[in-house]
C-alpha cells in the first residue's frame, strides 16, 4: 500500500534506529534467524507485497504492488539467507493480456498451491485474478457484493490458499466491527464470508499463507506514528473456522521494515519457518527485507 513520503521518511528513520536493537523487542515462539537487504538497480524494482517459497525454501517469487513479479534463488549458509539471486521477472497481465493500467495495478496478496494457478487480489479495484502462469493473461474471479463495502486503499491485502484450493483473504482495513477481521472464503465459483477474527492493538492484516502444518499464519503490521512493527498469529482451522489462535512473534517499532508478504515452509530438521518481504513503498530512505524467523516445535 501507498504511503505519504512523510510518514515513510518518520518510519524509515524509525528503522536505523530499531536496527541497532534487533531481537529486543521480540515475543513469542518464533526465533529470529536472519534479515537480509535486497536490491536491483532496476526502476521496477521495490514495493513488495507478495511471496511464495518452495518446499526447501530456496526458490522464490516475489509480487511488487506495481504489478510485477520476480523469480529468484535465496543463497543459504547453515540454513541462513546471505544472499538474493534474481532469476527474471516480468509484468502481470491484464484479461486481455495487456499491462494493467495504473488505476488496475495495485497487486497485493499472492497464494499459489503446487500444480495450479497463481491468485493475485488487487486493491483499488477490489478484486482477485488468477493466472495459470504468471505473465499469461489474467482470469478474473467473480466478485461478491462485500467487495462493495472495502475501502479504497485498504481492501484485499491478506490471500492464501489451503490444500483443498479453497482461497480464505482478510482486508486490510474492517468491513464489519472495527474490533474484527472478516475472513473471505472463495470454494466453489462464489465468496462467502463465513466467520471473523480479532483484530487488537492497531495491527491490520497484510500477509498470509497455510504451512505444511495445515495452519493458517497471518502476518499483521501495526504504524503507531514512529515506525513499523509487525506480529504473526497461527490458527487452527476446524469445523469451517479459525481456532486455537497463537502469536508466535511481535516486534518492536523499527525493527524491521515495512513487512507484508509472507511464506511458511519446512526446514530440513522439521521446523516451520516464516519468511517475509518488506514493502520499500518505492523510497530510497527504506529498504527490502527478506526476514526469517523459525518457529519453536510445540503443539
Amino acid at each position: 500500500m501507498r504511503k505519504r513520503f512523510a510518514i515513510a521518511l518518520i518510519a524509515a528513520l524509525s528503522v536505523g534506529v530499531g536496527w541497532q536493537t534487533v531481537r529486543a523487542g521480540l515475543q513469542g515462539r518464533a526465533q529470529l534467524v536472519s534479515v537480509t537487504k535486497w536490491q536491483e538497480a532496476q526502476g521496477w524494482f521495490g514495493g513488495f507485497s507478495g511471496l511464495e517459497i518452495s518446499e526447501d525454501g530456496t526458490e522464490f517469487i516475489a509480487l511488487s504492488d506495481r504489478s510485477h513479479f520476480a523469480k529468484g534463488t535465496f543463497r543459504r549458509e547453515d540454513g541462513e539467507i546471505v544472499g538474493v539471486v534474481l532469476q527474471n521477472h516480468k509484468r502481470l497481465l491484464d484479461s486481455q493480456g495487456n499491462a494493467p493500467s495504473s488505476k488496475l495495478k495495485d497487486s497485493e496478496g499472492l497464494a499459489h498451491l503446487d500444480g495450479g494457478p497463481y491468485f493475485v487480489s488487487f486493491e483499488g479495484r477490489h478484486r482477485v485474478e488468477s493466472y495459470a502462469a504468471l505473465g499469461q493473461r489474467a482470469h478474473i474471479l467473480p466478485k461478491s457484493v462485500f467487495f462493495e463495502n472495502f475501502r479504497l486503499n485498504g481492501s484485499l491485502e491478506a490471500l492464501a490458499i489451503d490444500e483443498r484450493g479453497i482461497l480464505f483473504a482478510l482486508s486490510e482495513e474492517p468491513i464489519g466491527a472495527e474490533n474484527q477481521a472478516q475472513v473471505l472464503v472463495f470454494r466453489n465459483g462464489k465468496w462467502d464470508v463465513p466467520f471473523s477474527i480479532p483484530r487488537s492493538e492497531g495491527f491490520k492484516p497484510v500477509g498470509a499463507d497455510f504451512g505444511p502444518d495445515g495452519r493458517f499464519y497471518l502476518l499483521e503490521r501495526g504504524f503507531n506514528g514512529l515506525g513499523f512493527r509487525s506480529r504473526v498469529r497461527r490458527f487452527g482451522y476446524e469445523n469451517g473456522r479459525f481456532s486455537r489462535e497463537v502469536e508466535l512473534l511481535r516486534t518492536i517499532t523499527g525493527e524491521h521494515d515495512n513487512l507484508e508478504g509472507l511464506a511458511v515452509w519446512q526446514d530440513e530438521e522439521g521446523a516451520i519457518r516464516l519468511t517475509m518481504i518488506s514493502d520499500d513503498n518505492f523510497r530510497f530512505i527504506q529498504r527490502t527485507e527478506i526476514v526469517e524467523y523459525v518457529v519453536s516445535k510445540t503443539p
